[in-house]
């Protein structure tokens, strides 16, 4: 019988993700189908937003709440029609917790895309997720206007999808 082929990992070997610091993530949601919402608006006339689906919105709602776990603060988010970026960082901080445990990338990842699924009562992400660690200020401040300027760019953007091809 043949072997099955290991699935290489996108994390990075030997990095301890539960270090301090600042981390950008992207998560797609499953085949890339836009179930999150829909960008309306265009730069012609004024600043296109993200106009959530209740599927973003439950989304969004479970992102808000990462800021209870101790240690831990999404500094910046965005929720596009088929993906959501994070920009979380890490701290040892006070701990509020009686018996605290420091939270990995990992594991916030997984209990947000576990979580969410269900709430909404299916599997709606990808597999996997994009993650990388800021190394240095000046990377914090490009990422956190990159996603700012996510919706305006929504049509350049790498995960961009026709409404029709959903």
């Amino acid at each position: 019988m043949k072997e099955l082929e290991r699935r290489k990992s996108m994390r990075l070997r030997d990095y301890d993700y539960s270090q301090n610091g600042a981390y950008f993530i992207t998560i797609c949601a499953k085949d890339r189908k836009g179930i999150l919402g829909t960008i309306v608006g265009d730069a012609a006339f004024g600043v296109p937003i993200v106009e959530l689906t209740k599927i973003g919105e439950t989304v969004k709602s479970r992102i808000e709440h990462i800021n209870d776990v101790p240690n831990m603060q999404v500094d910046k988010y965005a929720i596009m029609p088929n993906h959501l970026h994070l920009l979380i960082t890490l701290t040892d901080g006070t701990p509020r917790a009686a018996s605290p445990t420091k939270a990995t990338i990992p594991q916030i990842v997984n209990a947000l895309k576990s979580l969410t699924s269900k709430d909404v009562g299916a599997s709606i992400w990808q597999r996997s997720y994009h993650d990388h660690v800021i190394r240095n200020d000046a990377e914090y401040r490009s990422i956190w206007q990159y996603i700012d300027e996510n919706p305006a760019r929504w049509s350049e953007d790498i995960y961009y999808v026709k409404k029709d091809d959903n």
